[in-house]
């Protein structure tokens, strides 16, 4: 039988992770997140998730230092962190983004890790 479910979230409503991020609808794999208006700052330490990150920029500049590689992100940009590869984020300019996670971040503590 096919999964009917169907969700709708406001984002003004919307639970908030210990990182700051937004947790906006999830489904049964993946979910959506956003960042918003995240400080400019060093970061976080370089860490690993166990799920998979697409991004897609929507203000701001940030860098995404992983793999020994430092990717710029800004306005229009998008990109993917592999699932348990060790990255951090550096916020050059007060960022807002949107995320979708494989399998989704907030369930069994995968954002805590």
């Amino acid at each position: 039988m096919a999964d009917t479910t169907v969700k709708k979230v406001n984002s003004q409503a919307s639970p908030k992770g210990k990182l700051g991020q937004k947790y906006l609808v999830n489904g049964k794999s993946m979910s959506m997140r956003l960042w918003e208006d995240e400080q400019p700052g060093e970061g976080d330490a370089p860490h690993a998730r166990p799920y998979e990150t697409v991004g897609f920029v929507i203000s701001g500049r940030a860098e995404l230092h992983i793999s020994g590689s430092m990717l710029l992100l800004e306005p229009g940009d998008s990109w993917v962190v592999p699932r348990d590869a060790e990255h951090r984020y550096k916020i050059l300019e007060s960022f807002t983004a949107v995320e979708a996670t494989h399998p989704p971040a907030e369930m069994h503590g995968r954002d805590e890790e």
